[in-house]
């Protein structure tokens, strides 16, 4: 079997490592894949959105399944291109894709189908929304319509903050087009946690839970970015709250988009706040997050290439799901300067020390091979991930392998899972 895995992040390597373990699988292709992933897979020089190449790529190499990663080959419609050519690929149509490509058609899905979510409004003027402002308490959130890149959420404390957001989004166009809409809605309090559901377009199953760390430091502090760390299972979401986001928030998505024309195959990612008054959807996804996927992968004892074939021929209702016990945490670390432009070329050292730790995997997500060198090439550079029985133990091999790798401006947030432990330790 040939399975080709469209992306080049650490959840790309992390879907690449987990597909490696199928006995079933005989030759792994990755279009453009990374430094990581080139020691396990052919990487292909083909960018993650050049839809029609990948689709001729996989056509040539009679790809058996195509997984992809990133969103936006999704939005762009890579499932609706390959499907055409009768080509199994794991993701949702175009169509489908729009919970997360849009996030205006998102939330006027979820206010159709009764979806718990913050109250908000969409503006594409920006006189409008500010004079709108004027009247409205803070904090409030101001979000991009379009994709980009986990970037365009800002929690505005006061009038003078929202107005810099707009001007960012709107007039100086940061996100480009992204930003030519955008929702303002009601800051919800409580405590965040993603939610992966696998659907084959009627039925799903849900992964255990993980929550993630948005902002770049500490104690969530300073800007949002693609996500600095994540760990699973997330203790805040409990048997009771599980069963509550199924019935209210994934059984009514997934058969609104079936009634809407659109049935959605591939992974619903819900953004979950979990508020005094129940959860809330912050927002979807339309893939594996990122970095959710490198703490929830080694913890799936079900085989990953299984679980996508029976989304993909509509028998997930034959699938069950099993896991490891044990807990799992990723620490990012990141380029000097990022979330903002950051530093390239740096080499970096100590991968082949902590390769020999059994308990903890280092998933690239922005590396490349320089002759004999591993060197940084993106924002997010690696994801240190340990599994462990209980999540301190989980925590303390993570930090234990972040502590053995260095390169020039390095960085990571010190503080990942510390919200987990308060819950299971009680501190």
């Amino acid at each position: 079997m040939k399975v080709f895995v469209v992306g080049s992040g650490g959840r790309e390597h992390a879907l690449v490592w987990k597909i490696k373990q199928n006995p079933n699988v005989k030759e792994i292709f990755c279009a453009p894949g990374n430094g990581g992933i080139s020691t396990l897979a052919t990487c292909v020089n083909i960018a993650s959105d050049d839809v029609l190449a990948l689709r001729d790529f996989a056509l040539q190499n009679k790809i058996d399944l195509t997984i992809v990663g990133p969103e936006a080959p999704l939005v762009k419609g890579i499932v609706d291109i390959f499907q055409k050519e009768n080509l199994k690929i794991f993701g949702p149509t175009q169509k489908a894709a729009q919970l997360e490509g849009s996030k205006v058609f998102a939330k006027e899905f979820m206010k159709r189908h009764h979806i718990p979510t913050a109250a908000f409004q969409s503006f594409d003027s920006i006189n409008q929304v500010k004079s709108y402002l004027k009247n409205k308490k803070f904090p409030l959130v101001i979000k991009a319509d379009g994709l980009a890149a986990g970037k365009g959420v800002v929690i505005c404390k006061n009038i003078e903050e929202a107005e810099q957001a707009l001007n960012q989004m709107m007039v100086k166009k940061i996100f480009k087009k992204a930003g030519e809409r955008v929702i303002v809605e009601d800051c919800l309090e409580g405590e965040e946690a993603s939610i992966l559901a696998i659907s084959d377009g009627r039925k799903y199953v849900i992964l255990d839970s993980s929550q993630d760390h948005k902002r770049i430091f500490d104690d969530d502090q300073g800007p949002n970015t693609g996500g600095m760390g994540a760990y699973s299972p997330a203790p805040v979401v409990t048997k009771d709250l599980m069963t509550n986001i199924a019935l209210n928030v994934i059984a009514p998505t997934i058969q609104g988009m079936a009634e809407e024309g659109a049935p959605f195959q591939g992974v619903l990612y819900a953004g979950i706040m979990i508020t005094k008054q129940g959860p809330r959807v912050l927002e979807y996804n339309v893939r594996l997050g990122d970095p959710e996927t490198q703490a929830v992968l080694p913890r799936l004892k079900t085989d990953l290439v299984d679980m996508c074939l029976a989304a993909c021929e509509g028998r997930l209702d034959q699938l069950t799901l099993e896991w490891d016990s044990r807990a799992c945490t990723c620490v990012v670390m990141t380029a000097r300067g990022y979330p903002g432009d950051y530093e390239k070329g740096k080499v970096i050292s100590g991968l082949e020390r902590v390769a020999k730790e059994k308990e903890i995997f280092v998933f690239h997500a922005g590396t490349q091979k320089k002759g004999s060198a591993i060197v940084t090439s993106g924002g997010r550079v690696l994801g240190v991930t340990s599994l462990g029985y209980g999540i301190d133990k989980a925590i303390h091999n993570a930090y234990r392998g972040v502590e053995q790798i260095s390169f020039d401006g390095c960085f990571f947030r010190r503080d990942i899972g510390t919200k987990a432990l308060k819950r299971t330790l009680k501190i």
